[in-house]
């Protein structure tokens, strides 16, 4: 097979994928942008969160042309992102207990405002343990997770649960266990992860959903402009003066 029906493959399966979360999810999308609506009408702040790989779509909505000027990236030191070295021990902290608990406990995230967790498999102790912690803390959780790893796996967070059993509201990813769409005879190993492409997507529907229920409000969304257009820093500039009490990215 050429490398260029591969590619195409890869697209085939991603869009099926991006058609099924469409189709399927569309409705409690729209609940979550309203979760996210409502902390911003109600003067609350905006958080999310995802370890390795799933740090990818967490990162993509904050600080983001087009984006919503609210969102902050949670980090948990060492889990956000494949820069830790080595890069396994990112994997190896999602396991460990305790983590989720002190690093909310230092942030500045409480009562009414909201937390999106990120976590393909949902099934390690810091994505279960960020979404308990949190919803005792009094935010609302939205989770985003394929469901599929509840149905094939095993937790291996204590209580046995996962991350879909504490949220208030469950985006399901729709992405199969092991995160690959494509096989070939003469590869051993199953090919081509579809999950940081439809996570993204995810997380921008929602920030969409968020912005037109806002407006539907009558409310200003707070969206970021890029600055790589003219008078992009000066409308940044004016929306982060505005918020700046609820954006924890700028010092």
């Amino acid at each position: 097979m050429s490398e260029s029906k591969l590619a195409g493959q890869f697209f085939d399966a991603a869009i099926g994928l991006l058609q099924r979360v469409r189709d399927e999810e569309g409705e409690r999308i729209a609940e979550a942008g309203t979760a996210v609506a409502d902390a911003v009408a109600a003067g609350n702040r905006l958080f999310a969160f995802g370890a390795g790989h799933s740090s990818l779509p967490a990162q993509d909505v904050v600080y983001r042309a087009g984006g919503l000027a609210l969102m902050n990236f949670l980090a948990v030191p060492g889990t956000a992102g494949v820069d830790v070295m080595p890069a396994t021990l990112g994997s190896a902290l999602e396991r460990v207990g305790g983590l989720a608990g002190a690093v909310l406990d230092s942030s500045p995230a409480g009562a009414g405002d909201v937390l999106v967790v990120i976590s393909l498999s949902g099934r390690n102790a810091l994505p279960v343990e960020m979404a308990v912690n949190a919803r005792a803390l009094g935010l609302t959780v939205i989770g985003v997770t394929s469901v599929a790893y509840a149905r094939e796996t095993r937790s291996r967070h204590a209580s046995g649960t996962f991350l879909k059993d504490h949220c208030d509201i469950v985006l399901d990813s729709k992405i199969a266990v092991g995160d690959a769409e494509l096989t070939l005879d003469g590869i051993a190993a199953p090919f081509a992860p579809a999950s940081t492409v439809v996570t993204s997507a995810i997380m921008q529907a929602v920030m969409a959903a968020a912005a037109g229920e806002l407006a539907a409000r009558g409310i200003e969304p707070p969206l970021l402009r890029s600055g790589n257009v003219d008078g992009g820093h000066e409308w940044n500039g004016r929306v982060m003066q505005e918020y700046g009490d609820r954006i924890f990215f700028r010092h």
